[in-house]
């Protein structure tokens, strides 16, 4: 059932807002096949932490939407640090942004770009303004301490 609640997760969040909204926005016409370079990694990113997930017995959904959980399933008891979470503290967005800036390189689109450009912006404010501190009241000095060892994005 975790693993049915992962995969309506995946196509109720970052599937919406890594495909259907880039879609919606942007051209048809593939202009740059460089876009692939980070459309690859993004979603082989997002598929690694969302299976580091489900295998620590949660899903991505974030805490917040609890009183979803019947459908989206709930996060982890205790948070995830290893995988690609030793190298950022939020690979999942790191590929979810990935994926949507390769779609603007593929497409040719200042749309996207700035689409790109705006979602950083938006999980920027939910990790520094929700979750950071939601897991620093959950997990204490181990969430303090890898705060202090991992980056919040990459090397940022």
């Amino acid at each position: 059932m975790l693993w049915l609640r992962g995969l309506i997760f995946t196509a109720l969040v970052p599937l919406v807002i890594a495909y259907f909204i880039p879609r919606w926005l942007g051209p048809r016409v593939l202009m740059y096949n460089a876009g692939w370079v980070a459309i690859i990694p993004g979603i082989a990113i997002y598929v690694v932490c969302l299976v580091r997930f489900l295998t620590a017995g949660g899903t991505p959904a974030i805490f917040f939407t609890r009183h979803l959980r019947f459908i989206l399933g709930e996060e982890p008891r205790r948070f995830v640090a290893d995988g690609l979470y030793r190298y950022s503290r939020n690979p999942m967005y790191v590929g979810v942004l990935l994926a949507v800036f390769g779609q603007a390189i593929l497409f040719g689109s200042r749309t996207l770009a700035l689409y790109t450009l705006i979602l950083f912006v938006c999980f920027h404010l939910v990790v520094v303004l929700l979750e950071e501190p939601h897991l620093r009241r959950k997990n204490g000095e181990p969430y303090e301490q890898y705060c202090r060892t991992v980056p919040r994005w990459i090397g940022l």
